[in-house]
């Protein structure tokens, strides 16, 4: 917390440190709330200066301080800072400090979850552990000695390879570890306690044996498989699609309650929130374990996009997150379907990543300044990251790409790297100049690509107009044209594909679009033809180009490219959304366009469509990928076109819905992909069966479910649909699961994005449940979160009673876990599409929340570019 207004940090002011650590030896001594940590450093000037020592150090008891093992009180404690003076330039720094993990309630550095111990030091938890330089550029080798009670913590572990242990007099132990690679601090992990231990074993492509351990709490260990399936899953993936193999002789992953991310990847030591490691089919449903998959993945493939090569600094976050996330796309994409992980992927960016980019927090993928960095573990640093990767592998192509990320590797291994590195070792290995691809690496905003065509039916000429334009964001008011890759094709009317010819050749899908402006010219095009642009979603910008709604018809039927077909299907339902929105401005009755209910009726008919593509397709866009269609638009309204599209719908192809149902039930439960898309279009059409009316075939499911998938479908059916039996379920399946907090929370989520007035309402009593604690981060994020971002329409009550429950807890975890609150609060400061009523009362409750004295960091920065 602080009283003055925190200092903005800048990307061009970094400097290397005035020292290196080379080696550092811990000894901590656990106890709940006196835990001692003894830190051995190794230190060594860097070049020739009189700098002083400045060591990062937050919440802690300074105990004793040594240079080359004399105790000296030769130092200065200044704020968060140990300040040391005339050293030599070789030594030997001791450091002794207490801290109360049980007390630490931000979940930062080393505290208590639940009876365990366990650590979060990315990006600046470290400092709460011992001073030392918490910088991602400062690589040491660690050395960790645990003691503890042996009784309540069996388990002692840490990075690297368990090199000893013991037991001691007194009923206490000790392991220690020791961590051959040099790492940053943020990537030390520590996790004490008593859990099942789930072990199996993998043999690299080089033979060598590592042993793979998941530790669980007690009663758990049979929801533990799955995770372990998907670790081998991924160990064997990155063998064989980018030749990289782990590298240690043992992998470990920890599930924990109280997390405040969804994993990390400490080297060797993955601490994981439960949610992302525990799975059966009575608890799980299919998303989840594909979410298991997909973050245990992300994890491990962290060991060397990460960890061997790590960041030169925080702004270069997207330089391991947007890869590693490019990494786990892929993944899953091969293990799966990829076009259904495709789609999925791009929801999140046409929805609340565009939101981010039009919101007072637009930022770079490689931000330019920071006030916290906990602020900037963004989707734009996340997903678009990835974006930007997955467009030089479209650019480079895979063979050139896996060149270019060895050729990063082993120029960096050891090394902190920036994002300059990544693309210069891309360009190199592929012989590309990538000079104006590097700009979106420094510009933020979405851009908008305009297309226009004309067609020379005497030529058999066929040209494509792009024009490339990035709105102005609040961090930046010029934009530069960027290097975009546009893919397409074009189709004659009859739906078939029209070789692609320029220049007298044949030439690619990929067009390069580097200028403001620029033309394409496609030559023996023998009829006006329909283009499918954007392709696989090329590049994460906005498409203007004035589709009819026959040609979108011919996408969603013929195209080749199953993104394009879906995305053909979004086209239409946003034309349609666009076009009811304006009718009811009028005040005139929308109508149910037949072109609409035709391409639903074909896609639930085509038995050639992978039914995982066909429930994506039928499935609406959300509320927040709508909003970001409009400047401005009143939500209420919106709401009622997008509830009143899905009704008409349900009724209008009510005989569909009840065959796609009765063709997709699953005899058993089997997590099988063929298996996951049955239940997945199952599961769609019930959605739309209930808003029909059919309440007896939901109750009907509910009962007779056999895993978390079908019972939560009911109960989703139940809930959006409003119909009477959602109560009966709601009240039995609190009853059978409130021992059980992670399933639990999908009970919290269901009633927290219900639709109706009411909603509010019951949130406020689901405060006051047993079971949930603003100190637990799942049980804030199932309800508190699920309403302000899920619900948009209650939440951005005209009344503004949504923003002051929202403000009401913000102000409780800005003392309590201000990386929580700075999460929660981003639908107050996203409120640029919505009416200038509500952007009052939105200012209201920030100018309060700003006015507290003790604002912690993290709101502040995002309150203040609210504001300003």
């Amino acid at each position: 917390m602080t009283q003055s207004k925190p200092q903005v940090q800048y990307r061009e002011d970094y400097q290397a440190p005035h020292y290196w650590i080379d080696t550092l030896d811990l000894d901590i001594q656990l106890h709940d709330s006196a835990t001692e940590v003894v830190a051995i450093s190794r230190i060594r000037r860097n070049g020739e200066h009189s700098e002083d020592l400045v060591l990062d150090g937050e919440q802690l008891e300074l105990l004793q301080v040594a240079v080359n093992g004399v105790e000296t009180r030769q130092y200065q404690q200044t704020g968060n800072s140990l300040i040391l003076s005339q050293l030599p330039p070789e030594f030997v720094l001791t450091i002794k400090t207490r801290i109360n993990p049980a007390a630490n309630t931000a979940l930062e550095g080393l505290y208590k979850s639940g009876s365990a111990f366990c650590t979060q030091c990315e990006a600046q938890g470290f400092r709460r552990i011992t001073y030392y330089l918490d910088r991602p550029d400062v690589l040491a080798r660690f050395s960790t000695r645990i003691t503890a009670d042996a009784g309540l913590y069996p388990y002692l572990l840490s990075n690297g390879n368990r090199v000893g242990q013991g037991v001691l007099d007194d009923g206490r132990h000790w392991v220690q570890w020791q961590d051959p690679f040099p790492k940053p601090a943020y990537l030390f992990a520590l996790v004490a306690g008593d859990f099942d231990v789930l072990r199996d074993r993998f043999t690299t492509h080089s033979g060598r044996e590592v042993a793979l351990e998941i530790y669980v709490d007690k009663g758990n260990l049979h929801r533990a498989g799955h995770a372990m399936d998907s670790l081998k899953a991924s160990m064997a993936w990155d063998e064989q699609r980018c030749h990289l193999e782990y590298d240690l002789d043992i992998y470990m992953i920890v599930a924990v309650d109280f997390f405040n991310m969804g994993a990390m990847e400490n080297k060797g030591l993955n601490v994981f929130n439960a949610k992302f490691v525990l799975a059966d089919a009575s608890t799980a449903t299919d998303n989840d374990y594909l979410d298991i998959e997909r973050v245990i993945g992300h994890e491990y493939f962290h060991n060397w996009t990460g960890n061997r090569v790590t960041c030169r600094d925080w702004f270069q976050l997207s330089l391991k997150e947007g890869l590693t996330v490019f990494r786990d796309q892929e993944f899953s994409s091969d293990l799966g379907s990829r076009t259904v992980n495709r789609i999925r992927n791009v929801r999140i960016i046409r929805g609340p990543q565009f939101a981010e980019d039009a919101g007072p927090m637009a930022h770079p993928i490689r931000p330019d300044a920071v006030i916290e960095m906990n602020n900037f573990y963004t989707l734009t640093v996340y997903e678009k990251g990835s974006e930007v990767i997955r467009m030089l592998h479209t650019l480079l192509g895979e063979q050139a790409f896996q060149r270019g990320l060895a050729l990063y590797l082993q120029r960096h291994d050891g090394q902190a790297a920036t994002c300059d590195d990544f693309v210069a070792a891309m360009s190199e290995a592929s012989g590309r100049d990538l000079s104006r691809f590097k700009r979106w690496y420094g510009q933020s905003g979405t851009p908008v690509l305009t297309v226009t065509d004309h067609y020379d039916a005497e030529a058999g000429h066929y040209r494509l107009t792009v024009r490339q334009h990035t709105p102005p964001t609040r961090d930046q008011q010029e934009k530069l044209p960027l290097h975009i890759p546009l893919s397409l094709a074009l189709y004659t009317e009859q739906g078939e594909p029209v070789p692609l010819m320029s220049g007298g050749r044949g030439i690619g899908p990929v067009l390069d679009v580097l200028e403001a402006e620029q033309s394409f010219l496609f030559e023996q095009v023998p009829s006006r033809p329909t283009p499918a642009l954007l392709q696989g979603f090329s590049a994460p910008v906005k498409l203007h180009y004035d589709y009819g709604d026959e040609q979108l018809a011919l996408l969603a039927k013929c195209c080749l490219d199953e993104f394009v077909r879906w995305d053909a299907v979004q086209m239409l339902v946003n034309k349609t959304v666009l076009e009811q929105v304006a009718q009811l401005q009028r005040q005139q009755q929308p109508a149910l366009p037949r072109v609409l209910v035709d391409v639903f009726r074909a896609t639930l008919e085509d038995a050639t469509l992978d039914r995982a593509l066909k429930a994506e397709m039928l499935t609406l866009p959300d509320l927040g990928s709508l909003l970001e269609l409009f400047e401005q638009v009143d939500i209420e309204l919106l709401d009622r076109v997008h509830q009143g599209l899905q009704q008409d719908l349900a009724v209008a192809l009510r005989p569909l819905w009840r065959q796609a149902y009765e063709d997709n039930l699953t005899p058993e439960y089997r997590i099988e992909h063929q298996d996951m898309a049955r239940r997945a279009l199952k599961n769609v059409a019930l959605g739309y069966l209930a808003l029909a009316g059919e309440a007896e075939r939901v109750e009907r499911q509910y009962a007779a479910a056999d895993n978390m998938t079908d019972t939560l479908a009911a109960m989703k059916a139940a809930v959006r649909a409003d119909l009477a039996e959602r109560e009966a379920m709601l009240a039995d399946f609190e009853a059978k699961w409130r021992h059980d907090g992670l399933v639990l929370d999908n009970w919290f989520r269901l009633q927290a994005t219900a639709p109706g007035a009411e909603t509010l309402a019951r949130v406020r009593e689901l405060m006051r449940h047993p079971t949930f604690s603003l100190g637990n981060p799942n049980r804030v994020r199932a309800l508190i979160g699920a309403f302000s971002a899920g619900n948009p329409v209650q939440f951005h009550r005209a009344d503004g009673a949504g923003y002051d429950l929202l403000v009401e807890v913000l102000e409780q975890l800005n003392h309590s876990n201000p990386q929580v609150a700075s999460r929660l609060v981003t639908p107050l400061i996203q409120s640029a599409r919505l009416d200038e009523g509500r952007r009052h009362l939105i200012r209201v409750r920030l100018e309060r929340l700003m006015a507290l004295p003790d604002l912690s960091r993290d709101l502040f920065e995002k309150i203040s570019k609210a504001l300003a």
